[in-house]
């Protein structure tokens, strides 16, 4: 039996607090609502106008797989639809959430992340779905092999670039500092490589964040980073110089995750003390914080983005 849909109450307040997966958009935060309330159908038309848009179509799935109930819901667009590829899909990532969250066996989503594939060969979405799963960082690992089998389908595939950026950058950690560290050339090279509108063009910047988090988890860096020289070095300033001269440049607005990039931007502006810059980008993102790189190395997102702002703005 299909849960009931959730009650009302005290979990308002806090969910006005939480970080919306859903960033700016507004058919998407729409159909979650409807499917939050077991209405599936308006995911289905979500999808479905979504088509082939490859990044949309990951960050629709993955905010709609973030729902406790979207399992649920999934299996019971399934029995209506047993054929439908975007509920193979949709039921595929939310078992890979529950995986991530500790509550579904990793296999189990994965079985189900290879069966969507196999539904829809030309469907990067899937792949991303493995890659999500994928925590091992060494060369053992599979990350580089799912890595590709996303590419294959999609080259400039965003979300997939970030978790493979996030994942290198975790290789070497009581290394310490390496200004050549691997994760720094695969961010530059998938930058040059990517369309000159890419928001790729951003990875160095991730880079460097996920590099930040994984130094200081290690005790190598501050856990403030603000206070962190992470961001002075000759190096730091030339990459975010260059991504925050590109940003000024880009005439490409819709892109649906380009507010993750821009919440890795500006806080690479407060921890390098660029406080003018930080407050260009806090207008353009608005009330659209993302967990990553606020949470880094392990801090409250929301409260650590409400600080920086509010500084970079003026009205500390």
């Amino acid at each position: 039996m299909s849960p009931p849909p959730p009650p009302f109450g005290r979990g308002r307040k806090r969910a006005a607090q939480a970080l919306d997966a859903a960033l700016d958009d507004a058919e998407l935060v729409a159909a979650r609502a409807a499917l939050v309330q077991g209405r599936w159908q308006a995911a289905r038309s979500l999808l479905v106008r979504t088509g082939d848009d490859w990044d949309r179509r990951g960050h629709r799935v993955t905010a709609l797989a973030l729902e406790p109930y979207s399992a649920a819901w999934a299996r019971d667009w399934l029995l209506a639809e047993p054929d439908s590829v975007d509920a193979a899909v949709l039921l595929a990532f939310a078992l890979v959430q529950r995986a991530l969250w500790g509550k579904e066996k990793p296999e189990r989503a994965r079985e189900a992340c290879r069966a969507a594939a196999a539904l829809v060969p030309a469907d990067p979405t899937p792949w991303l779905g493995l890659l999500m799963l994928e925590r091992d960082p060494g060369p053992a690992g599979d990350i580089e092999r799912l890595f590709a089998e996303v590419r294959r389908r999609y080259a400039d595939h965003h979300h997939a670039h970030h978790l493979m950026t996030a994942r290198l950058a975790e290789r070497h950690a009581d290394a310490g500092p390496d200004p050549l560290h691997e994760v720094y050339d695969f961010a530059n090279r998938s930058a040059l490589h990517a369309p000159a509108d890419s928001p790729l063009a951003m990875l160095p910047v991730v880079a460097h964040a996920e590099r930040y988090r994984v130094l200081a988890a290690a005790g190598h860096e501050p856990a403030d980073p603000a206070a962190s020289g992470h961001w002075s070095g000759r190096r730091a300033r030339q990459v975010m110089k260059a991504a925050f001269d590109w940003w000024l440049e880009w005439e490409h607005e819709g892109h649906p995750r380009r507010l993750v990039d821009l919440n890795f931007l500006a806080h690479a502006k407060v921890c390098e003390g660029r406080g003018a810059e930080a407050a260009a980008l806090f207008h353009r993102i608005g009330e659209h914080a993302t967990p990553a790189p606020w949470s880094y190395p392990d801090r409250d997102p929301h409260s650590a983005f409400r600080a920086a702002r509010a500084t970079a703005l003026g009205t500390a």
